[in-house]
């Protein structure tokens, strides 16, 4: 099981932070993270329409008929891809360390009472991000519910 994610309350927002290590480079899980070919298999609702520049747009679908598109806020390849969602800001950074590189995912929101669900939620999508990183292939665990239960604990939640 990977290290679990942390939640911390900034100005009525909430942040959930995961960090992963990963054995390979930033240089090549960058373009995982960011083609939309592999971006639209860990990212949920992801269509894989993707205009990779600093305010491009990315194409969700939520599979329940909504359609919507995130504004991209910041992009350095190979360090760092941020993006405005709706309300929500995803943030993920990757720093060299050692023989692979450190990737700290944060996603910016506002409702606690979602928080271990989305703890959850994210843990699953970066497991499969680590399986196409390590050129594994797609398995998602069915472990919603158990991670949902530790996340309700791990972040104090009722």
């Amino acid at each position: 099981m990977k290290e679990l994610g942390t939640l911390q309350e900034s100005n009525g927002r909430y942040a959930l932070r995961f960090e992963r290590f990963f054995s390979s480079k930033p240089e090549e899980v960058f373009p995982i993270i960011t083609d939309p070919s592999y971006f639209s298999q860990w990212y949920p609702f992801a269509t894989g329409e993707m205009d990779l520049k600093l305010g491009g747009k990315i194409g969700f679908d939520d599979g329940e008929g909504s359609i919507y598109e995130a504004v991209i806020t910041a992009l350095e390849s190979p360090h760092t891809f941020e993006f405005q969602e709706v309300d929500d800001q995803i943030q993920i950074s990757l720093r060299e360390e050692g023989e692979g590189c450190l990737m700290v995912f944060t996603h910016v929101f506002d409702d606690k009472e979602m928080a271990m669900y989305v703890a959850a939620g994210w843990h699953r999508c970066l497991d499969t991000l680590h399986q196409l990183v390590d050129g594994h292939p797609v398995e998602w665990k069915d472990n919603a519910a158990e991670l949902r239960e530790m996340y309700r604990k791990s972040l104090d939640l009722r």
